[in-house]
């Protein structure tokens, strides 16, 4: 399907999800917020897709919800609400996607854009990278799931914060949050994403997509009902033919395919 605000390519099993509206510093207007849903829908249906990047064109991630768009008319609550919640749902389902998500953030991750970014399991970044939190600046509150986002990653208080203060965050600041995987300079930013990537198509499909499912629940349940997941999603990859295949290697001493070490050489 062709979009006129995004470039999705699938290429060896790595999806690459570009916003492609740099010219607006890739803000989201409403356009891209529906080519989004479609997006999204496609790769929660792959059977084929390993991984996917996420990226902005040009010199910025994304500069979060398109201010153009929404002052062209005051709304009532309710319309403004229905926009919103409409967002959540495809947000939830790309944090939901059961596969490795790797975010290359270059330049500005802010608002919206930030929340984008945090829906990934992994940011990489540029030094030149900031992220913020915007909204109070304004006179908003955070959208596009930073409210449950930003807490699982960085703690309460630090994410009180960011929010109450929309200060800048400079790259290597976020790294020491925890929120940036790492730092590449800007023309490895992406080399270093499909790497990353690449690794994990050795891995298998069902024992990520079955970890990511539980952690992401991990802050929410309780014990016995992550013991039951845990007992269910193990029960289910023992069963497939990359865990017969890794036993019988182990047995015969044989490399396993995913060595995460070991592929991070062979990507050097």
């Amino acid at each position: 399907m062709p979009y006129t605000t995004l470039d999705f390519v699938v290429a060896d099993g790595i999806a690459t999800l570009t916003l492609n509206r740099p010219q607006a510093r890739n803000a989201l207007d409403m356009a891209m917020r529906a080519e989004m849903a479609d997006v999204v829908a496609e790769l929660a249906a792959s059977t084929e897709i390993r991984a996917l990047i996420l990226t902005g064109a040009g010199e910025h991630f994304c500069a979060g919800g398109d201010l153009r768009s929404m002052s062209e008319q005051r709304r009532p609550p309710h319309a403004s609400r229905g926009r919103v919640k409409a967002v959540h749902r495809w947000l939830r389902d790309l944090v939901d996607l059961e596969l490795p998500v790797i975010a290359a953030v270059d330049g500005s991750a802010y608002g919206a854009g930030f929340s984008f970014a945090l829906a990934a399991d992994f940011i990489l970044a540029t030094p030149r990278a900031r992220f913020c939190a915007v909204f109070g600046r304004i006179g908003l509150v955070p959208d596009l799931g930073m409210f449950y986002l930003l807490p699982r990653v960085v703690g309460l208080a630090r994410a009180k914060e960011l929010i109450y203060s929309a200060r800048v965050l400079p790259a290597e600041e976020a790294q020491t949050l925890g929120i940036v995987y790492a730092l590449h300079p800007p023309e490895q930013l992406m080399p270093a994403a499909q790497a990353l990537a690449k690794r994990f198509c050795h891995a298998s499909r069902e024992a990520l997509g079955l970890s990511k499912n539980i952690l992401n629940q991990a802050l929410h349940l309780d014990a016995h009902a992550l013991e039951d997941l845990e007992s269910h999603a193990q029960a289910v990859c023992m069963s497939t033919d990359y865990y017969q295949d890794a036993v019988q290697r182990t047995l015969d001493r044989q490399p396993l395919a995913f060595d995460w070490e070991r592929l991070g050489r062979e990507g050097e």
